[in-house]
């Protein structure tokens, strides 16, 4: 079983060269994997809602939008209570049993998948389960934070948050190709469409295996969660977790904070969706609602009596940072793009280039398969796999360069990269030969995807350099929260603008969001007389 740790110092150069290193680079790369596999089953609804089509699953195109966008809200909001589980549960407590609870969603989402009467409300029970995957980054990017020196967080954050994120990749790239096999036996189901994986189409006709997309992941979580319970370690000391109660009671701890997540999450959702989704009917505005999602959760977790309430009440300083602030808007432009951008990218592929848009009777219409259509599943893996892959070259870039530097440079390609998939896309949601401009499209949403990836590599220096030891953990996984809230607007916009037949208008308001970014990275960091020159 893995050592608690105490007197763990990574800055004293003598310790780290002779003891801290190989700490750290042992549950570097357990979490990496673990965080890897979290994403994946939090992402894997876009890749499961193109099949769905496929098979022919008697759900509207607006429905199956609200998978990726429960999931995504969901993992959003339980980022806020993993953002304070290190110091009150312990890393590896709370790396461990997070990583096995993903194997509630797993395992149910292969039975569901089996069978295609499944009704919508379980699939968006599972959907918003697999929040958990989401959830873990906030706690996975806190817990790694204080194992590295400074001087290395932009390199060790990147790797853990690039290769984590590569579970969006794997996923977008395994599930395609394990629905090929029977290799967890059950019944097979007929593609009624042409389905691809990232080698070629597979052809309508063809026998497919859905509920693997939910079972491989078994495969995997199971032995991360025994490895993790022997690898990692909790570390003890007083600016990271000095009163961390036994695994069984942190384990509780973890337990009841998730809750309060799902509460607040499930609320938010109630408020927003239509009656014919499981919603109120209200459809409360999301700028509307996330706001109040958001401050409940941070409010009702602090009502949490006790040693809990007391821990909270000194993570919560971070608040009167106006820092934790300005990072969190800037971070929402990087990563909050990513996950967004990962979850919409194959159906947006299979909505607006997989279908011909023509006029009749001066009405244009969008149902018309168009067979000379991309694939979406042979390329939406490309943008998730560019993103996290560049991730750590961006967290180097700013340990040599300075991240604001480098931030600014990329909120500058995120603007113009933006406006030309905006430009791309309306000329293809008008087109009856929509894949005419495919490659210009899937260029530029490349290049927007490595500016996410290299700015989120960007934002972790700033803020390992702007906050003390003890506040960047916990702004590591505040601003993560609310970033990842990107993963339910970005499909949400999209779904909405699609069905006003004007899904460029989506990408003209990220243009714009990301062009505050820039005043805002300018203003704190930049200009002269800047409040940290350049961190």
């Amino acid at each position: 079983m893995g050592q608690d740790l105490r007197n763990y110092t990574p800055d004293d150069e003598a310790f780290w060269d002779s003891t801290g290193k190989a700490i750290a680079k042992r549950n570097l790369w357990i979490s990496i994997p673990s965080l890897l596999v979290g994403f994946a089953v939090w992402g894997y609804w876009s890749i499961i809602t193109v099949q769905m089509i496929n098979l022919g699953f008697a759900f509207e195109q607006s429905q199956l939008f609200t998978l990726a966008a429960i999931a995504g809200l969901t993992g959003a909001t339980l980022r806020i209570p993993s953002t304070f589980f290190i110091r009150i549960a312990g890393g590896r407590n709370t790396i461990v049993f997070t990583t096995a609870l993903l194997m509630i969603p797993a395992l149910g989402a292969g039975i569901a998948l089996s069978n295609p009467d499944t009704p919508l409300w379980q699939f968006q029970v599972l959907a918003f389960l697999s929040g958990i995957g989401g959830g873990n980054f906030s706690s996975s990017m806190s817990n790694i934070s204080f194992f590295y020196p400074k001087k290395m967080k932009g390199y060790a954050l990147g790797m853990n948050a690039g290769l984590g994120n590569f579970g969006v990749t794997t996923m977008q790239i395994l599930i395609p190709l394990v629905m090929t096999l029977g290799m967890f036996g059950g019944t097979s189901m007929t593609l009624q469409q042409a389905s691809g994986t990232f080698v070629g189409k597979i052809p309508a006709g063809t026998e497919t295996y859905l509920q693997n997309a939910g079972y491989v992941w078994l495969l995997f979580l199971v032995p991360l969660a025994v490895l993790g319970w022997w690898g990692m370690n909790n570390i003890r000391d007083e600016h990271v977790s000095p009163e961390i109660p036994s695994p069984a009671g942190s384990f509780s701890i973890i337990t009841g904070m998730l809750l309060v997540g799902f509460v607040t999450a499930a609320f938010g959702l109630w408020l927003m969706l239509p009656d014919n989704v499981g919603g109120s009917g209200f459809m409360v505005s999301k700028w509307i609602a996330l706001p109040i999602v958001i401050a409940l959760t941070v409010f009702l977790l602090k009502l949490i009596p006790g040693a809990v309430g007391q821990n909270l009440t000194r993570q919560y300083k971070i608040f009167g940072n106006k820092h934790t602030w300005a990072m969190t808007v800037i971070y929402t432009m990087t990563f909050g793009s990513f996950i967004g951008f990962a979850g919409t990218f194959a159906l947006a592929i299979k909505v607006v280039f997989g279908f011909q848009h023509i006029e009749v009777d001066g009405i244009m219409t969008h149902d018309m398969v168009n067979p000379n259509g991309p694939s979406a599943l042979m390329y939406a893996w490309t943008g998730a796999f560019i993103g996290a892959l560049i991730r750590p070259i961006g967290g180097i870039m700013a340990d040599k360069l300075g991240g604001a530097r480098v931030t600014q440079w990329v909120s500058i390609v995120m603007v113009i990269s933006a406006l030309g998939v905006a430009y791309f896309l309306k000329q293809a949601y008008v087109s009856a030969t929509p894949e005419t401009v495919f490659v210009p499209f899937m260029l530029l949403f490349l290049v927007l995807f490595a500016a996410t990836g290299i700015g989120n590599g960007s934002t972790f220096r700033t803020i390992a350099i702007v906050f003390n030891k003890e506040q960047a953990g916990p702004v590591l996984g505040w601003t993560a929260a609310v970033a990842a809230y990107g993963a339910f607007i970005i499909p949400k916009v999209f779904g909405e603008q699609i069905k006003a037949a004007t899904p460029e208008y989506a990408l003209y308001g990220f243009a714009v969001f990301y062009a505050v970014c820039i005043v805002i990275n300018y203003w704190f960091y930049l200009r002269p007389n800047a409040y940290v020159k350049n961190p």
